[in-house]
């Protein structure tokens, strides 16, 4: 894309970047494959009458696969192109093992045990369609994740009461139902047209992880997988995502107190986001989202950084967002009815310079 500002550009060459998140900067400049590239070219034997126990066994063994694959492309030892793509693969097993949870749904954490395979609805109400409210080349996220070809998929499970998308997260718009195979051919699309990456996001992507895997199966370009998510979602959907995502982009917004209850829909935030953010963090690379939210510094942005400098300051870029409006139902709680304050931003800057975090805002 000629018309890009040359901080853009030249944004993947940051030092902070090339030693956070050097992968993700080989597989944008098509040095490394993708790693759902990867996946579709380890081999399932797919049998009949497999138990969902088995297909969990069978799923350990081929991630051992995986990354034994993975560090050898990594090493310039074995090119993709020298695999054949197999008739079922790990992308087919993850599909499977992922239709096997929807049918007692427990994708995310709410674990609502709906059977959305049959369309009943659960907290998200996606049940089996896939919408998406809009996809395009989104110029407006950390440099170096732009140009980025981002999807908003359709709903949330965490509703937070001042949610900027809040038609999307709670179900204002209609959405745009679609097909994998359309997915597949927009993220080929914008790759050509020079996205770094493929951007997935919403609303909240947890609850369409079965059309995602299957549009990553039908795609033959090889593009960054981001995972931008608020991750509260289930250990099991962790292990899907695992060998599938390039990048976590995730939202870690409040702090172990009762913030999280006042402010979203959701129970226990504090144990499922740190769970998570491990997981992620010994999967693949990451960028955290912190959103300072007015009058919550001490309770939620300070309790958030202390934690990422004790669990896994050398494995994350923290973006401090500043950026807070009171937006939807904000003005009706007296904590968040006003944007925040140079001296709550300064206050948070200064902490996490303090506190050596690799941070950008």
């Amino acid at each position: 894309m000629e018309l890009l500002k040359p901080e853009i550009k030249d944004a993947l060459k940051n030092p902070m970047v090339k030693r956070i998140l050097p992968r993700y900067v080989k597989v944008v400049n098509d040095k490394s494959p993708a790693n759902f590239q990867i996946a579709k070219r380890i081999v399932f034997n797919l049998e009949d009458k497999l138990t969902e126990k088995h297909l969990w066994q069978e799923h350990e063994k081929l991630m051992k696969k995986f990354y034994e694959t993975k560090q050898v492309m990594d090493k310039k030892k074995l090119k993709i192109d020298d695999l054949e793509i197999p008739r079922f693969s790990l992308i087919d097993l993850k599909i499977l093992l992922t239709k096997e949870i929807m049918k007692s749904c427990e994708l995310c954490e709410h674990k609502c045990n709906v059977n959305r395979l049959e369309g009943e609805l659960g907290f998200c109400k996606v049940g089996n369609g896939c919408k998406i409210s809009s996809e395009f080349i989104h110029t407006g996220e950390e440099i170096f994740y732009c140009p980025s070809h981002t999807i908003f998929f359709w709903s949330c499970n965490m509703n937070c009461i001042f949610c900027q998308n809040f038609t999307i997260s709670n179900r204002l718009e209609p959405g745009i139902p679609v097909t994998p195979e359309f997915l597949a051919r927009c993220i080929e699309q914008r790759r050509k047209e020079g996205c770094r990456n493929c951007n997935l996001v919403g609303g909240e992507v947890t609850m369409s992880l079965l059309w995602i895997l299957e549009s990553l199966k039908h795609c033959k370009v090889s593009t960054p997988i981001l995972w931008n998510s608020n991750v509260f979602m289930s250990e099991k959907t962790m292990k899907i995502l695992d060998g599938i995502i390039d990048v976590y982009l995730t939202d870690f917004k409040y702090g172990p107190g009762e913030c999280s209850k006042h402010l979203t829909k959701v129970k226990n935030y504090w144990d499922v986001i740190t769970r998570n953010h491990l997981l992620a963090s010994n999967q693949t690379e990451m960028t955290i989202r912190h959103l300072i939210l007015p009058n919550h510094v001490d309770c939620c942005s300070k309790p958030v950084l202390d934690w990422i400098v004790e669990n896994i300051r050398k494995k994350c870029i923290v973006n401090l967002m500043g950026q807070y409006r009171p937006e939807f139902k904000a003005r009706e709680h007296i904590d968040i009815n006003r944007s925040i304050n140079w001296q709550e931003t300064r206050e948070v800057v200064d902490y996490a310079r303090k506190l050596k975090i690799n941070y950008i805002t």
